[in-house]
């Protein structure tokens, strides 16, 4: 039950934060003829330079007029023409002040060479994912706010593609992991999936590990990325099963995500900055469940780091001993929940309670409810501990008194739990009370 200081990855840290937008392709309309004319009514028919994004990111080459406003193709031609016609209201120019407008001031860009147009791989959009604002679902005072980061738009539709690719990465680096190698991993379904993912782009061999509570959605797309999967009998531990497969094959590399600080340091070097970015240093309390402990202990740590007056508090399935640790310091006993993916029956070494403030309890009819509200009210089809997490945040934003940022993670998507968490027959069956909550 060690805890881990962090003092590599605060030092990493100090570096510059990261561009945010650097995977992130923003489309903007130029302005029109007509928005153009009203904004500048003298603005002389002539293009002063042409203006290309480097590295080169899309075929579109912008344009400036005199005015400083940009101008695609299509509006320069438009121009053009409106203004060897005479027509003033559609140039945007006054041509009792143009004496002569020669066609050779219009140019038309260097063809691009399709070879240097730059897009990115799928590892390249790990990360830098939205904050989305859920404010509306909370009875929260006037300056209270709470948003979540939509990790579901990961290419492995989770958080944790950020911390196998930070695991893979460094033992790589290290030597440890080297080409034919084998990857194992216990994993309750996330992690695996994000695994076998990662593994297929890189070229590695994959066993995944798993236990028979994990969805058959998320099963199906560990194999689906050709990973080898195990799934434990119920007198077995699957943390056991990776650490024993390790062991009888010394060659393969272990993820070993509930001990790695590759882990924690994942989500300080990557989530946690994005997060500060974001809310231009205004986020005051995050809001995450543990199940490695990663998250919460990585984010938490940058964050507080850079902002100690931020507030961490661990949103806890009933059932799981985290809260009882918190509480007490002893482990106590742990019983059945069926939110998948968080709190644990043990401590992971991965986390680090210092970080922690306070622990939400919340059990999974809220969870599995607060599911189907977003869904519904929201249009977000998130999983079960995305639910929790965001139950958690707003059942904190209904108690504060003071304006409030309030952040946490929509883990990954409701697509992966279609035949549990909003498959009515299979709530039932487990006396699941999961209507859609109708009083906020």
């Amino acid at each position: 039950n060690f805890r881990h200081s962090f003092a590599r990855s605060r030092s990493l840290s100090q570096r510059s934060p990261p561009d945010i937008n650097q995977h992130r392709f923003v489309c903007s309309m130029p302005p029109g003829p007509t928005t153009m004319a009203a904004a500048s009514p003298k603005a002389v028919g002539k293009v002063d330079e042409v203006v290309t994004s480097k590295p080169l990111l899309a075929s579109r080459t912008a344009y400036k007029d005199q005015t400083g406003l940009k101008m695609d193709a299509a509006t320069i031609a438009h121009r053009k023409a409106a203004i060897l016609n005479g027509d003033s209201e559609q140039s945007g120019i006054h041509t009792e002040n143009v004496k002569h407008v020669e066609t050779t001031n219009f140019y038309e860009p260097d063809p691009l060479d399709s070879t240097q147009i730059k897009y990115p791989k799928a590892l390249d959009l790990i990360g830098n994912t939205p904050l989305v604002d859920l404010t509306s679902l909370c009875n929260a005072k006037p300056g209270v706010r709470v948003l979540a980061k939509a990790e579901f738009m990961n290419p492995g539709f989770s958080h944790k593609d950020r911390i196998i690719r930070n695991i893979l990465t460094k033992a790589e680096v290290s030597g440890r992991l080297r080409p034919g190698c084998t990857v194992v991993g216990a994993s309750s379904g996330n992690t695996g999936a994000s695994c076998a993912m990662l593994c297929s782009m890189r070229g590695y061999k994959c066993v995944i590990i798993t236990s028979p509570k994990c969805s058959q959605e998320k099963m199906d797309a560990i194999r689906a990325y050709g990973a080898t999967l195990l799934v434990s009998k119920p007198e077995q531990d699957y943390m056991q099963m990776e650490e024993d497969l390790a062991a009888k094959n010394p060659t393969w590399f272990s993820v070993n995500q509930y001990a790695n600080s590759d882990n924690p340091e994942a989500h300080h070097c990557t989530t946690g900055p994005e997060i500060f970015e974001q809310t231009c240093g205004t986020v005051t309390h995050f809001v995450m469940a543990g199940s490695t402990g990663g998250t919460i202990s990585g984010v938490g740590s940058y964050l507080k780091s850079v902002k100690p007056s931020t507030k961490v508090y661990l949103a806890d399935p009933v059932g799981s001993v985290f809260t009882n640790y918190f509480k007490t310091g002893e482990l106590g006993t742990g019983r059945k929940f069926l939110v998948e993916g968080v709190g644990k029956e043990n401590i992971p070494g991965c986390l680090n309670f210092d970080v922690v403030d306070d622990v939400i309890p919340v059990s999974d009819s809220q969870a599995f409810a607060m599911c189907k509200t977003l869904a519904r009210s929201e249009g977000l089809f998130v999983g079960g501990s995305a639910g929790l997490n965001v139950h958690a945040a707003v059942q904190l934003a209904n108690t504060l008194d003071e304006p409030a940022t309030i952040v946490t993670l929509l883990c990954d998507t409701g697509v992966k739990y279609l035949s549990k968490v909003f498959n009515e027959s299979w709530l039932v069956e487990n006396n699941v009370t999961a209507a859609v909550e109708g009083d906020r």
